[in-house]
């Protein structure tokens, strides 16, 4: 009995120092305490313990994890969304978080990767080209009314060089 209660307060004391050097989501730690092999009530306190304390908040954590997303790993919001998906993160706070970000903030993004990208593509003619480059961001995740955008403003600087 007391090597349990000793493991779980381990376990507590482990993750509590992880919180608090980085961000994290209830399913990111419960995960650790799965493979951890922590019985589940003894996962549960301890979740509802960290809760409690407030070193997990899964809308504190999107916000950040979307926030870095974008700004460093320049993901589009169809990838970011996935991501949290996978992360079990409400769908509700998710589409918040999300709609917090304005659509000007993705076009700010995506036209100067665009505009680099634009020039390793071969293609035999414009529309091939700009084809290419929606596959491309496509695969970024970027939304296609967002690409529309920036690959008509990319189009018409070409023609003001």
């Amino acid at each position: 009995m007391m090597n349990e209660e000793q493991t779980e307060r381990q376990a507590y004391l482990k993750l509590a120092e992880l919180c608090a050097r980085g961000e994290h989501c209830q399913y990111e730690l419960t995960e650790k305490m799965r493979k951890w092999h922590i019985e589940e009530t003894a996962q549960a306190s301890i979740m509802a313990r960290l809760i409690k304390e407030q070193y997990v908040d899964d809308e504190r954590f999107a916000r950040a994890f979307v926030n870095d997303k974008i700004k460093y790993s320049r993901w589009g919001r169809r990838k970011v969304e996935q991501a949290l998906w996978q992360k079990h993160i409400d769908a509700n706070i998710a589409q918040q978080v999300l709609d917090d970000i304005e659509d000007d903030t993705y076009i700010a993004i995506l036209s100067p990767m665009l505009k680099q990208k634009r020039k390793s593509i071969i293609a035999k003619n414009d529309y091939e080209r700009n084809m290419k480059l929606i596959k491309w961001a496509l695969g970024r995740g970027f939304t296609m009314d967002i690409i529309r955008q920036c690959i008509t403003v990319e189009d018409e600087d070409e023609f003001l060089d």
